[in-house]
């Protein structure tokens, strides 16, 4: 395998763009001159890194190293296929991960794919046939040797070779012979083909070594004056193509463009977003003794530019060096003059300055003495404020407590209340519930921080099991666990083992842990808590899970107080947990550390010691303690008491609206109130909100700006900026209320940016008249007035762009009557359902519909002629026969066309 990577950073520029290209067919001479024309096709571009992957022919290579570039998230896949069948699904993945594909020379068994660039191999073999034919005079015997039996390539070249004897009944194939590259697999089929043979006078080689080969071969019979011999490839250099021509080794040879230079054209085209073709057929041509010398003439003369070129920038370079150098020593020369003529002014003024100095440094210190005072006075000052802010601070949390205490309480008896059975008000109510307690366990928190600052927190420790502890805490964990198929054990070294500690501290600290494991571990993931002696003084309690993990960044800063991490995965909360869980662990005599890798995992360790000898007499108590608030009040984060299913009325709305909200409650609850009037979809990240986009093209989309794996302000740049989706309105939630982030969402082309707090009939009025305003759009569009748009219900570029494309397609094939929505599709590089609903969204028709419509216009205008008659019209605006034709228009205009005709 040859990996090679080509980088051009461009100072000036932020984005490199990634080509990946992967070879696997063809001599080496041959994949050599395709490199050599990519590589002067880059060397125009300073802002491309190219990574280049050879397979030497190995297709089972060519898939794994496809799926390295896949992995390596090139912005650009170039492949030239090895064989058909087996190198399409990989292609057809990258092609549907979003990354466009470019097949270079030799096509795949599929239609997804973003470009091709080759020769038309049949033409190859084609122009090779209608060759010997001139050359045989309409009369003789051939013989062909293919390359790889099977290639695409193969195939092609013979069926075109065929297809140009068939028409030149006196040329007789004798025989196709099985070729292999450097393998001379043909040399005794040949040799005795020509030894039975004598009336052959030409042979075709889909290859010039292959051809090369075969001269050999005649040479050693003594035919190679009388035989003569058409190769493919017409490369230059030593025994290639346009050489063996000149030497009259070869008769012809037909050349075959390698189509380097156009692939990576193409790919710059695709990446600066510029216009491009999806077919790109090069042009061949035939090689003979008549032209030779004009092609070896041109190739000689493309080399030696290149090589002045070459010689040209290394001239530059080391100039440059020596200028660099003869700078750097004038720069050496002028700061030592310089540094000698200011040493000379410092040693003059010494000593008249030495005397300035020590008064000013008497000032000074003087100044500082008052200044150290100041602050001194300053530092008391902010600690009295400081202990004021800490009083009010806990005064403020117990009020919290009262009211917080009020909402729960009557929210519990309704839950218990046997007439409570609308699901929808029980489901309500547990929301209210499960967000009460959890701002009841942040209260809780911040006193816990005050009390361990005022040193009010004793420790009120008893010997128990940790083990059975332990368990009892994970059993709050366990729905949450079987939900997201999270596989979570307790893996103990010993069934029992007693340790002095205070339970109320243990079970926040525990919990804490837990609760951050199961936030930051995605579904299918493991979560593992290990209980064992550590040493003959201390039990270990760790907790591991194979989450996201921290950067050392985080790792430095996890425990510190209000600290949060930068990642989106979830929700960060308020940074007090671990801190806590710190403070709590010290009161015990103990150590709490993190040990995390980002990407992979996070493993929490809590170091106990054993024994009670660590506690003074007022921290132990002789009686287990038994149930304690903290256990009391537990909130797991993805409790599934709430998810109380709600009975759908399975009716199928007329427009759909995709949610896109990371918070499930708040995900469930405007799925509440939007299912009632539309189809509803939702997605808990920016990722899933994109795939469902593409998917279902919903007729608007409400997305939240804070989301895991990719933001909402990407998504919509994504949506708005693709063909498919560029006209689905947009609107953004977000709890931060600045005009700067408003004024980035409208940028990005979002119809509409609502912040949190909000209220959800508002809402709801504002999809309603977004998807009124599209509505009226769409007539404009489809009505018989011209095409300019309203003031104030323009879209954006691309559904003009689209609409226009679209347009121009059925005006160019509107008379074919087979013409389809798939192949309409595929022109436009759309699937068949992505087409349907961006026409309807759009126009308001289906696309068999708008087709009729454009149909039976042209076909009213054309029946005002009076020298065609109905049955010619019908199938000249693409109707498969006339009874279908007036069916159809009188269902439209209430007339036959005969008597519109007459009218």
């Amino acid at each position: 395998m040859l990996s090679l990577l080509v980088s051009c950073n461009s100072t000036s520029e932020n984005r490199t763009y990634r080509i990946g290209f992967s070879q696997c067919t063809g001599a080496d001479s041959w994949r050599r001159t395709m490199q050599e024309n990519m590589y002067r096709e880059l060397s125009f571009d300073p802002k491309v890194a190219f990574i280049m992957k050879d397979a030497n022919g190995n297709t089972a290579r060519q898939i794994e190293q496809i799926q390295q570039l896949i992995d390596q998230h090139v912005d650009v896949l170039i492949v030239t296929p090895n064989e058909a069948k087996p190198i399409t699904p990989i292609l057809e993945k990258a092609y549907q991960q979003g990354i466009p594909v470019i097949i270079l020379d030799r096509r795949t068994n599929s239609e997804q794919y973003t470009s091709y660039v080759g020769a038309s191999n049949y033409d190859v073999g084609y122009t090779a046939g209608t060759y010997a034919n001139n050359l045989l005079n309409g009369q003789g015997n051939v013989v062909e040797i293919s390359e790889r039996p099977g290639s695409s390539a193969d195939i092609d070249r013979h069926r075109g070779f065929i297809g140009a004897l068939n028409r030149h009944p006196g040329i007789h194939l004798v025989s196709k012979l099985t070729g292999n590259w450097d393998k001379q697999s043909f040399e005794s089929q040949l040799t005795g083909l020509l030894k039975n043979r004598p009336g052959i006078q030409l042979i075709f080689a889909q290859n010039d070594r292959t051809a090369l080969k075969a001269y050999t071969i005649c040479k050693k019979l003594g035919r190679e004056k009388t035989l003569k011999i058409i190769g493919v490839d017409g490369l230059s250099g030593a025994n290639e193509g346009i050489d063996l021509v000149e030497r009259g080794i070869l008769t012809a040879t037909v050349l075959y463009p390698t189509g380097g230079e156009e692939a990576i054209q193409t790919a710059m085209a695709i990446l600066q977003k510029q216009p491009f073709k999806r077919e790109n057929q090069l042009q061949i041509t035939l090689i003979d003794s008549s032209n030779v010398r004009i092609m070896k003439l041109q190739n000689e003369k493309v080399i030696a530019q290149q090589k002045d070129i070459e010689r040209r920038q290394k001239k530059i370079v080391e100039q440059q060096a020596i200028s660099e150098n003869q700078a750097t020593i004038i720069y050496a020369v002028s700061i030592t003059l310089a540094l000698a003529l200011i040493f000379g002014l410092l040693s003059f003024y010494s000593l008249r300055e030495n005397r300035k100095i020590n008064r000013r440094l008497e000032a000074q210190n003087e100044e500082i003495s008052d200044q150290k005072n100041q602050i001194e006075q300053l530092a008391e000052q902010a600690e009295i404020e400081n202990e004021a802010k800490l009083k009010f601070f806990t005064n403020i949390s117990h009020e919290f407590r009262t009211p917080l205490t009020l909402i729960l309480a009557p929210v519990e008896d309704i839950l218990e209340n046997d007439k409570v059975r609308d699901s929808l008000l029980k489901q309500e109510m547990m929301l209210i519930r499960k967000n009460t307690l959890r701002l009841l366990r942040l209260v809780n928190q911040l006193l816990d921080f005050r009390k361990i600052d005022s040193h009010k927190m004793p420790v009120l420790a008893s010997e128990q099991n940790m083990i059975e502890f332990v368990k009892d805490i994970m059993a709050a964990f366990e729905k949450t666990a079987s939900k997201h198929k999270i596989d979570f054990r307790l893996i103990a070294s010993e069934p029992q083992i007693m340790v002095w500690f205070d339970p109320a501290m243990l079970d926040k600290v525990i919990f804490n842990l837990l609760s951050n494991a199961f936030k930051f571990t995605p579904d299918k993931g493991r979560i593992y808590l290990y209980v064992r002696i550590s040493s003959s003084t201390h039990v270990q309690i760790r907790v591991e899970d194979n989450g996201i993990g921290m950067t050392p960044a985080e790792i430095a800063h996890v425990f510190e107080v209000f600290y949060q991490g930068k990642s989106t995965y979830k929700a960060s909360g308020t940074g007090l947990g671990l801190a806590l869980s710190k403070e709590l662990i010290t009161l015990h005599q103990g150590t709490l550390s993190v040990r995390s890798e980002q990407g992979k995992e996070t493993c929490f360790t809590i170091e106990l010691p054993l024994g009670n000898a660590h506690l003074d007499t007022s921290e132990r108590q002789t009686e287990p303690a038994e149930d304690l608030p903290a256990v009391q009040n537990r909130i797991v984060l993805d409790d599934n008491e709430i998810k109380t299913s709600i009975p759908s009325s399975g009716k199928q709305h007329e427009k759909s609206v995709l949610v896109i909200e990371d918070n499930e409650d708040l995900n469930s609850l405007l799925e509440q109130k939007l299912q009632t009037t539309y189809q509803v979809y939702k997605a808990l990240d920016g990722e899933e909100g994109l795939r469902i986009a593409f998917d279902q093209i919903p007729d608007l989309i409400v997305c939240d700006i804070m989301l895991p794996r990719k933001d909402g302000l990407s998504v919509a740049s994504i949506l708005k900026s693709d063909f498919r989706t560029s006209h689905i309105p947009i609107i953004l939630l977000t709890a931060r209320n600045t005009n700067e982030q408003q004024i980035e969402g409208i940028q990005m082309g979002v119809d509409a940016y609502i912040t949190k707090p909000f209220n959800l009939k508002y809402v709801e009025a504002t999809i309603k008249t977004l998807l009124k305003n599209r509505t009226l759009l769409r007539e404009h569009y489809t009505s018989e007035l011209p095409t300019e748009l309203l003031a104030g219900n323009a879209p954006n570029k691309l559904d003009k762009k689209f609409i226009a494309e679209f347009k121009a397609h059925i005006e160019e094939k509107y008379n074919d009557s087979e013409l389809n929505v798939e192949e309409i599709g595929r022109d436009l590089g759309m699937s068949r359902v992505q087409l349907y609903r961006k026409v309807k969204a759009l126009l308001g028709y289906s696309v068999n519909e708008y087709i009729q419509e454009v149909r039976l216009n042209k076909a009213r205008f054309l029946l005002k002629q009076d020298d065609l008659t109905v049955a010619d019209i019908a199938y000249k605006v693409g109707f498969s026969s006339p009874t279908y034709f007036s069916t159809s228009f009188k269902g439209k205009y209430n007339q036959t066309p005969l008597e519109y005709k007459n009218s």
